[in-house]
């Protein structure tokens, strides 16, 4: 077996991105290649051809391999609800709801699972590439640790600790890290990753030393500034915080940012579109007057509804499309365009029955099986190849006059008797760009890009040659030979 593990000073730290980045460089080296994360907690999903749901970074990460995503890849996936509650998926499917109060005792014998799967991973391929989440520097949550430390050790991979220097105090935050961890769990830690570099690495020479001597870990490179990862599929909602560029586009969409919001990746072939300026409205701002609004998708989809009303935005959205402007709904947005969201069986909450904004002639009733399934067909002439990930059925006058039908010849969807208002359950439904086209061009303006998938392949390679250059590679592949022989020493 052999193995790898980063783990990070901290959340954001770049870890999904080097992860998927060392994946394609090892896989162009012609390895066998597999990337793993224990355990993630995002609201961003994608399913797995073994019909799961993992983590949108470890499908990324999978497509970095050049092998079809699987549950093993991560095998625990936490999809908060709210504040304090979050579902709980092992090996991609739903095993109950958890409360933040009750998570230590609610991972217990999670480890086992991770284990399992890990096994399963590693015994088909020469390399596996692990994923830590947030820092083993929070020794407030180390007991019962499965996600970094407590893995490490239990699998006995080696680890690489990941510093972001972009964010400022790098040195403390690699050296305090080797002061805060327990010594046994110090031991797995080998070396050490500078990344997110702006500017002449030769600046940053005596800070590296000093790391080396001051925690007695060696380097193994320096990594610049990756300008391709912005052409990855966004995770973590910390992206949703930073500002767009301001540029000069001939068309803006926006999107609201409720606090459930999930799958908000299915907007970056927009965002990365020469023509398109996409604007994400934080709370607390009017959706401003713009050409197109775009409501994603949702972990909990009748709380942000209020919250979208809560925010005054089903005015600004009802007034938008007064003004003969579209609004297209996914997954959890396309239920909140309709007349009515039901949940009998209380799986957002309180059982209740609430309406929706009305702009759907639909109704939705929140209750059965959890759809989750790889899906392609046809839209506005154009080929569509994405998945479903939802509760729920939705149903009503506006079916019949579908966005799309799936290969199947199914309808899917649905659309306004004005042909304004759409709504979809496809995530990935703008990914390829003939379709993104399709509906660009409602709004005058000709897409440019390339299908999303050829445009993150193209990232991956590029990421991978940098790391070629900045990272001793050589010396982290001997390094994960180690995995499972700590006699070595």
């Amino acid at each position: 077996m052999r193995a790898l593990m980063l783990q990070g000073t901290g959340s954001d730290v770049g870890k999904s991105v080097l992860v998927a980045g060392l994946c394609r460089a090892f896989a162009n080296r012609g390895l066998s290649v597999r990337p793993f994360k224990p355990q993630n907690m995002s609201n961003n999903a994608a399913v797995t051809a073994d019909g799961g749901e993992i983590g949108r970074a470890q499908a990324t990460q999978a497509i970095a391999c050049r092998v079809a995503p699987s549950v093993d890849m991560n095998p625990v996936l936490l999809k908060p609800q709210g504040d304090r509650t979050s579902q709980l998926i092992v090996r991609g499917q739903v095993r109950g709801t958890l409360a933040a109060a009750r998570w230590r005792e609610g991972r217990d014998g999670l480890l086992v699972d991770v284990l399992d799967s890990f096994e399963r991973l590693s015994a088909g391929c020469d390399l596996v590439i692990v994923e830590g989440a947030g820092s083993p520097a929070e020794i407030n949550l180390r007991a019962g640790d499965i996600a970094n430390m407590g893995f490490a050790r239990a699998a006995d991979v080696p680890v690489i600790l990941v510093g972001d220097i972009d964010r400022g105090g790098v040195i403390a935050a690699v050296v305090g890290t080797r002061a805060v961890i327990d010594p046994a769990d110090a031991a797995m830690i080998h070396g050490f990753l500078i990344n997110k570099f702006r500017g002449d690495p030769a600046l940053f020479d005596d800070g590296y030393r000093a790391i080396e001597a001051r925690s007695g870990w060696r380097g193994y490179g320096v990594v610049p500034w990756l300008a391709d990862a912005v052409r990855l599929p966004s995770e973590d909602a910390v992206i949703l915080e930073r500002p767009a560029a301001n540029a000069n586009r001939q068309v803006t969409i926006a999107c609201p940012i409720t606090p459930r919001i999930a799958n908000f990746d299915d907007l970056d072939p927009l965002r990365l579109e020469p023509g398109v300026a996409l604007v994400m409205v934080p709370p607390g701002t009017p959706i401003p007057d713009v050409d197109m609004i775009v409501l994603a998708g949702s972990k909990a989809t009748i709380p942000d509804l209020a919250f979208v009303r809560a925010q005054g935005w089903d005015i600004d959205i009802r007034a938008h499309h007064r003004r003969g402007k579209p609004v297209l709904g996914l997954c959890g947005g396309y239920q909140m365009l309709g007349r009515s969201i039901a949940d009998p069986d209380g799986i957002e909450g309180p059982a209740c029955r609430v309406e929706g904004l009305g702009l759907l002639d639909v109704d939705t009733v929140l209750a059965g099986r959890k759809t989750l399934d790889r899906v392609s067909g046809r839209a506005q002439g154009a080929a569509f190849d994405g998945y479903e990930m939802h509760m729920g059925v939705t149903t009503g006058p506006a079916t019949a006059r579908p966005v799309g039908h799936r290969a199947d010849g199914s309808a899917e969807g649905a659309t306004s008797a004005d042909g304004l208002v759409s709504g979809s359950y496809v995530h990935g439904l703008l990914a390829l760009a003939e379709q993104r086209a399709a509906w660009l061009a409602r709004l005058g303006v000709a897409a440019s890009g390339p299908d999303h998938g050829a445009s993150i392949d193209a990232a991956l390679d590029a990421i991978a040659v940098t790391l070629e250059r900045h990272v001793d590679l050589d010396a982290l592949l001997a390094l994960s030979e180690r995995a499972g022989h700590r006699d070595r020493g």
